[in-house]
């Protein structure tokens, strides 16, 4: 019996996957705004894409067209979604207002935050949240607990 790891190369532990109406311009727009590449595409009938898997930075997105049959559902069908990707880039300004022009929605626009990240968050254009970050500074425990208090407070001196 031959030994192998949890997880194949390539792969993390744990990797989102994503169900878009229009899995096609969804590949185009993650590649353009967050400098995806897709490293695979494997097509479904009537041109829809039955599963793809992109690179972003060290992890692996992978998404598909919806399947009205199945329980594969995008945000649109289901009216919204629960659930939020987070992604940190070299500059959360130029990417926020990039998605933004290329029709991305703004949810909370980008700022400082007490733990040590310049964020913002968008709704794209497929009905998913992306927290889009830059890490600026580092805060140890104590100090981030100081923040946290003084931002619940309203004290953000």
């Amino acid at each position: 019996m031959t030994s192998t790891t949890p997880a194949p190369s390539g792969y993390r532990s744990l990797n989102a996957y994503l169900c878009v109406a229009g899995a096609d311009a969804a590949i185009r727009f993650y590649c353009d705004i967050f400098g995806a590449t897709e490293r695979m595409r494997l097509d479904g009938p009537d041109g829809t894409v039955g599963h793809a898997e992109l690179e972003i930075g060290d992890s692996v997105l992978m998404l598909s067209d919806e399947y009205p049959g199945m329980a594969q559902k995008s945000p649109k069908t289901l009216g919204g979604t629960p659930v939020s990707l987070s992604v940190y880039v070299d500059d959360v300004d130029d990417v926020y207002a990039r998605a933004i022009a290329a029709g991305a929605t703004s949810v909370r626009e980008v700022a400082d935050q007490f733990y040590g990240d310049r964020s913002g968050q968008v709704l794209d254009p497929f009905g998913h949240i992306w927290a889009i970050a830059t890490h600026v500074e580092d805060v140890d425990a104590e100090e981030m607990a100081r923040r946290a208090a003084a931002v619940v407070s309203g004290d953000n001196s």
